[in-house]
């Protein structure tokens, strides 16, 4: 163990995995005090499942009046934000909530964290663009249906600015959930492709955060309360877990969702993942699959598995050790020149089998858009800035080449014809 870390270490408050859990919150809520929630779901959760009626039942037994907002959308937007906004405070008559829930994926998440701020002080989501400045959140409640976003242990919300079609984070320790209730049997009738998804971005969390900067060197900018601050040990032992689990379990999960112990392994799994890279951070998979997802629409998931194997073959110098870890818990026992490689093609294997394309040119990328992708890519300072390599244009060029013809070359085959051109 070493203990020249510079640990920082962020979770929610109260952390519950159980099947059945679900039934606790209502008892919970009211123990703590609290008498006026808001429910932030979507239409099919309300519609198609018991567990938004069963809920605000149990809660008005327990003495707790909770709203149900069903407007959830797949990555909200910062109007739809503000017009929840307004919508539930006045079907609530001016009564201020104490507590907002979130039950669904991470799109229902990312759009209840912007809601604790929005419904507390009755601004514009955009007013938070720079930060929370004073402004304190309403407290949250996670309760996620798919194992892999990890949202529930996390410090962001991401929405989207529909003024220019990017995305944006809120970012801050306060937006943690203060209570995250995991119940596997939310998981249990998840669709193959959502269960695909999902689970390989747990995947990716884990692997992700185990390989990225170090917290001795990682850039927190002076801020005495970072979302993020570089690996640690305490990190890695998450992620070393989280990716265990994955290994026995996400690809059981996808092709027999009737196995219950292996939803409930995806669902610690996620945990575990979001606990890591919660305060580690990521690099260049969600840097590079942010570029992904303009260009092609695709879904959070997916845009970072076809990135995934690219990133670790581009770090088998600067991360050696780690990659020989990562293999030997994928089986790949026999440390030597090839076992990184091994690796990367084990995960393209398994991108492939989860029904997700391995290479950006089988995405739907052209040629002629690898230099915008670059460009793109190379904009995200944050996830840049924390991949651990001497040049970080060279290596984004090599990834991005190598990830859209689907082959591990050293050198970037774009420089042919193509110019990458580097952009601050």
């Amino acid at each position: 163990m070493r203990f020249d870390d510079h640990l920082f270490f962020c979770a929610p408050s109260r952390l519950i995995i159980r099947e059945g859990a679900r039934h606790d919150l209502a008892p919970l809520l009211a123990k703590l005090g609290y008498r006026h929630g808001v429910l932030v779901t979507d239409r099919y959760f309300a519609e198609k499942t018991s567990w938004v009626s069963d809920y605000v039942a149990a809660a008005d037994k327990c003495g707790i009046a909770t709203h149900v907002y069903s407007g959830g959308e797949p990555d909200p937007s910062t109007t739809l934000c503000d017009h929840a906004t307004q919508s539930i405070l006045r079907t609530m008559d001016n009564q201020a909530p104490d507590h907002v829930i979130a039950l669904g994926g991470g799109s229902n998440m990312d759009l209840a964290k912007a809601l604790t701020l929005t419904l507390r002080h009755n601004k514009p989501v955009a007013h938070y663009m720079n930060g929370l400045g004073d402004d304190e959140p309403l407290p949250f409640i996670a309760m996620p249906t798919t194992s892999g976003t990890a949202s529930e242990v996390t410090p962001g919300a991401i929405l989207i600015d529909p003024d220019n079609a990017t995305k944006i984070a809120l970012m801050d320790n306060r937006l943690r959930p203060f209570i995250a209730l995991i119940d596997p049997e939310f998981t249990y009738t998840c669709p193959p492709r959502v269960t695909a998804d999902s689970g390989i971005d747990a995947l990716i969390h884990a692997i992700e955060s185990y390989v990225t900067m170090d917290s001795t060197q990682f850039d927190r900018g002076h801020n005495p309360d970072p979302g993020y601050s570089g690996r640690t040990y305490v990190s890695k032992m998450f992620a070393r877990e989280a990716i265990t689990l994955c290994t026995e379990h996400l690809e059981n999960a996808y092709r027999d969702g009737a196995n219950i112990q292996a939803r409930i392994g995806m669902s610690y799994a996620s945990v575990f993942a979001g606990l890591s890279y919660g305060s580690a951070g990521l690099n260049a998979v969600h840097g590079i699959a942010y570029s992904v997802a303009g260009l092609t629409h695709e879904t959070h998931g997916r845009t970072n598995a076809v990135i995934l194997p690219y990133v670790l073959y581009e770090l088998r110098d600067s991360r050696k050790q780690e990659l020989l870890d990562i293999a030997g818990i994928f089986g790949l026992s026999d440390p030597n020149d090839q076992t990184i490689l091994r690796l990367a093609q084990r995960l393209q294997a398994l991108v492939s089998d989860l029904g997700i394309p391995n290479n950006l040119k089988d995405f739907g990328i052209q040629y002629e858009q690898l230099p915008q992708l670059y460009a793109d890519a190379m904009s995200v300072t944050r996830l840049r800035t924390a991949f651990p390599v001497a040049d970080t244009a060279l290596s984004y060029q090599r990834i991005i080449s190598n990830a859209w013809s689907g082959t591990f070359a050293d050198e970037p085959a774009a420089q042919q014809s193509v110019p990458f051109e580097y952009m601050e």
